[in-house]
């Protein structure tokens, strides 16, 4: 699974916005609109995310 399917799994579970997220975990309303449109990620930015939903997880 990609990153954007495991975020957008996330915004359905928690009911959250996606300008929202992106600006909770990386400090940017338009990550989520990016993505979308075919924006790659750098590594370090995908690294907070996947930590960021992995500790999300670790807390359920």
């Amino acid at each position: 699974m990609g990153i954007l399917q495991e975020i957008e799994g996330y915004l359905r579970a928690h009911h959250m916005t996606p300008s929202r997220f992106g600006r909770l975990v990386v400090n940017d309303p338009h990550l989520i609109r990016g993505l979308r449109a075919g924006r790659r990620l750098r590594r370090d930015t995908a690294e907070r995310i996947e930590r960021f939903l992995k500790d999300e997880e670790a807390a359920i």
